[in-house]
């Protein structure tokens, strides 16, 4: 019976997430350009003197763009995948998924 032994999950350094701190400078990074560009938007708007249309876009860019920065910086990396319970000797004393709440 050599070939009943189920042979363990083999897992792979680039299967692992970002580190908190990598995620949190990209976020971060993304909101300064976000915000850059709204400021070249509010600066076009007012400074430059370019038809109506073209102001009202500058403006409209400005006003939803903190808006979509802020959005952009709060979410956080990927969220993985579900656990799979495929295996029949899963481990019984583990608490339910839909009871993973504080005090359950």
């Amino acid at each position: 019976m050599k070939g009943s032994r189920r042979r363990p999950d083999v897992h792979q350094v680039t299967d692992a997430k970002p580190s908190l701190t990598d995620d949190i400078r990209k976020r971060e990074i993304g909101y300064l350009i976000k915000m850059g560009i709204r400021t070249i938007c509010l600066i076009l708007a007012v400074v430059v003197p370019v038809p109506w249309p073209y102001r009202l876009l500058f403006i409209g860019a400005a006003v939803f763009l903190p808006y979509i920065a802020v959005i952009g910086a709060n979410e956080r990396g990927k969220a993985a995948p579900p656990p799979t319970f495929d295996t029949p000797e899963a481990n019984q004393t583990e608490i339910p998924l839909h009871r993973r709440e504080i005090g359950s």
